[in-house]
């Protein structure tokens, strides 16, 4: 007799309830540094030294824990390259690349609409 085993089917997950694990997950996203990070890395494997010019006020700290958290997460990775001095560079994976659509649309909405919510906000500010 030959014995199958079959996958557990994946969990359904519910962000609105306040044990999921979710709710942790959305929270890191929505982390400016995360965002930025990830939409820099589209044009490709970047050293810390060259993200950290390119994240203009990131601090050295700051993107070391952004970078350690999106690897834990699996959205990028980190490659060691022996060399003198050693190189280290950071790329997307796929699970990465997947989010960056979503990121980078968000990246876009807000410069082309900051104009008209900073507005709003003046306009709300005014009748506080």
């Amino acid at each position: 007799m030959t014995e199958t085993t079959t996958a557990a089917p994946p969990r359904a997950y519910n962000s609105f309830d306040a044990e999921c694990p979710t709710r942790d997950l959305l929270d890191e996203l929505s982390d400016k540094w995360v965002s930025l990070v990830l939409v820099a890395l589209l044009d490709g494997p970047q050293r810390h030294s060259e993200l950290r010019r390119r994240l203009n006020g990131v601090s050295q700290k700051m993107l070391t824990q952004t970078l350690r958290s999106l690897e834990r997460d699996g959205t990028i990775t980190r490659t060691v390259t022996a060399a003198v001095p050693v190189r280290v560079d950071y790329a997307l994976t796929p699970l990465g690349a997947s989010l960056t659509t979503v990121v980078h649309a968000v990246k876009v909405w807000a410069e082309a609409n900051m104009d008209s919510v900073a507005l709003a906000r003046a306009e709300y500010d005014a009748r506080s």
